[in-house]
C-alpha cells in the first residue's frame, strides 16, 4: 500500500506528461511499475539484447542510458531515481535498491566490457542497497555493494564495496565516516 501511496505522489508531482512518456518506455522493461520520464529530450535510451529489466515505481530523466546484456539482469528499486546521463550497464546483474538518488553522468557497471589479456572477460555483480545516494560523475564497478544509507561523494570511483551508513569521497573512495 504505501508503494502506491508513493505512486500516486510521483505522478501528481510529474504530472501527466512524463507519465504517458514512461507508458511508451516501459515495453521495453521486462516489468515494470509506474516509470515516469522527467527532464526533457533526450529520451531515455533502452538496450536489451536478451536480458531482464524490471523496474518498480521510479523515475529515469533525459539522456538516461540502461545497457543489459544476454541473460543480464538490471533491477531498479521502488521511489528511485536516475539523474540525467545516468548509464547502467549489465553483463550479469545490476541492482539498485529502493529510495535511491543517482545524480548527474553517474557510471555503474558490472563489467570491464573488454577482456584482459590471460585473464578473460572479468564480470561481477553490483548492489546498491536501499537509500542510497551516489554523487554527480561517481563511477561504481564491478564487483561492487554499497550498503544502505550510504552516500558517494561527486566523482568518487567505487571498486570496493562500501559498508552500510557510510560516506565516501575522492577518486579512491575512501571511507571518512
Amino acid at each position: 500500500m504505501r508503494a502506491v501511496g508513493a505512486a500516486a505522489r510521483r505522478l501528481r508531482r510529474s504530472g501527466l506528461g512524463p507519465y504517458l512518456l514512461g507508458l511508451w518506455l516501459r515495453r521495453r522493461f521486462t516489468r515494470a511499475g509506474i516509470v515516469t520520464i522527467d527532464g526533457g529530450w533526450p529520451l531515455p535510451r533502452i538496450e536489451n539484447r536478451g536480458g531482464r529489466i524490471e523496474i518498480e515505481n521510479a523515475a529515469l530523466y533525459a539522456g538516461v542510458r540502461l545497457e543489459c546484456g544476454p541473460g543480464a539482469l538490471i533491477f531498479i528499486g521502488n521511489g528511485t531515481y536516475l539523474n540525467r546521463g545516468v548509464e547502467v550497464v549489465a553483463a550479469e546483474s545490476v541492482r539498485i535498491g529502493r529510495d535511491c538518488k543517482i545524480a548527474r553522468d553517474v557510471i555503474v557497471m558490472d563489467t570491464d566490457q573488454h577482456e584482459v589479456p590471460g585473464r578473460g572477460l572479468v564480470v561481477r555483480p553490483v548492489t546498491i542497497e536501499d537509500g542510497v545516494w551516489i554523487g554527480a560523475r561517481a563511477i561504481v564497478l564491478k564487483g561492487v555493494t554499497i550498503g544502505a544509507g550510504s552516500v558517494v561523494g561527486a566523482g568518487a570511483i567505487v571498486t570496493k564495496s562500501v559498508p552500510p551508513g557510510s560516506v565516501v569521497v575522492g577518486p579512491a573512495a575512501r571511507v571518512i565516516r
